[in-house]
């Protein structure tokens, strides 16, 4: 609510803009599961887990935020507070759980039976399966649709812009300024419109082809394997962030096309909350730094070697918009180890 949470590795941060206009950050550690136990490293596991410790993460930063929003009427003393922040976490905790089982009766069970009420016209296993998985991609953009048309998702969605221009805003090598971000792109393929769906779409390939013939099995089957189709899914969208290729920009289209309804342009002050995020837990100039250096250090080992498009300019530092697609991929693969929510190093382990 009014804010934008950023994640770096084993920390995140979360600004709010509270009603009297002024931005709170607060910075808070984050342990991960992944870094304790080796089984929850595993392919696919790790997509489970990350998706179910990105859940309750969202949760905590929805209380705090919500919380600026409560302040008109405090409690009589700290136990009132107390006891107030206990409810409030159990009233959300039973509310998750009735969104995740509601998203499961709607988007998976739905499709399910329309598809077996269609048996007798359609007696092919495969082509129901296809269009269980049709109905299920139609309902989901309809839901996403009907959604934004609610006043106070409006303002989410336009939150979410900033928050995919001001990690743009990095990735394109710009200073992270409220000009600089607004001149960036509100879609991102990191981005989780494209995780939820792209888990539709792999549905669909895993549905078509489970051959069961008891209906109450099938439907079972249904349920037991959405944490493995979210784990696929998460492998590519793994993938994808950190390659750049044609295959790659074709599959993502469909997310990005999404993204169009999930982001919106934000106002400066909604860019200004994101940028307050970016920084209280990433310290983007001393990146940016970093990055400019490695060019000229590559030059200095391979003089003969000259960058596609940059002409030899001797004692010149090379913006980093100027250097070659090589280098471009070195600075995004160096984003995706400072971003992505696990350490590599707990993966070797």
């Amino acid at each position: 609510m009014e804010g934008v949470m950023m994640k770096n590795q084993d920390e995140y941060a979360v600004a709010v803009r509270k009603p009297d206009g002024t931005i709170e950050t607060k910075k808070e550690n984050y342990k991960s599961i992944r870094g304790k136990y080796r089984l929850a490293n595993i392919p696919i596991v790790r997509g489970v887990v990350s998706f179910v410790e990105s859940l309750i993460l969202g949760v905590k930063t929805l209380n705090y935020s919500a919380s600026f929003f409560e302040e008109e009427n405090p409690g009589n003393g700290e136990n009132e507070e107390e006891k107030k922040e206990k409810n409030d976490s159990i009233l959300m905790s039973l509310v998750m759980i009735f969104a995740v089982v509601a998203a499961i009766g709607i988007f998976v069970l739905l499709p399910f039976f329309i598809s077996e009420a269609l048996r007798r016209q359609i007696p092919s296993t495969q082509l129901r399966g296809l269009l269980e998985g049709v109905i299920r991609v139609a309902l989901f953009i309809l839901y996403v649709k009907l959604i934004t048309m609610m006043e106070d998702i409006k303002r989410v969605f336009m939150y979410h812009g900033a928050e995919h221009k001001s990690i743009n805003c990095i990735e394109n090598g710009c200073e992270l300024t409220v000009e600089n971000v607004r001149r960036q792109t509100t879609v991102h393929k990191r981005c989780g419109t494209s995780f939820m769906l792209l888990v539709m779409f792999v549905s669909i390939l895993f549905f078509m082809f489970i051959a069961v013939g008891n209906i109450w099995l099938r439907m079972i089957l249904r349920i037991l394997l959405v944490p493995v189709i979210a784990g696929v899914s998460y492998e590519f969208i793994r993938y994808a962030g950190s390659h750049d290729n044609k295959a790659i920009h074709i599959l993502g289209k469909p997310g990005l096309w999404l993204q169009s309804l999930t982001t919106a342009e934000p106002t400066d002050d909604m860019i200004e909350v994101a940028i307050a995020s970016v920084e209280t837990v990433f310290d983007w100039k001393e990146f940016m730094a970093a990055t400019e250096e490695k060019p000229e250090e590559k030059r200095e080992e391979k003089p003969k070697k000259k960058s596609k498009g940059v002409k030899e300019q001797p004692s010149q530092e090379i913006e980093i918009l100027n250097i070659d697609d090589e280098e471009d991929d070195e600075i995004l693969n160096a984003l995706d180890r400072y971003f992505e929510a696990p350490k590599e190093k707990a993966e070797e382990k």
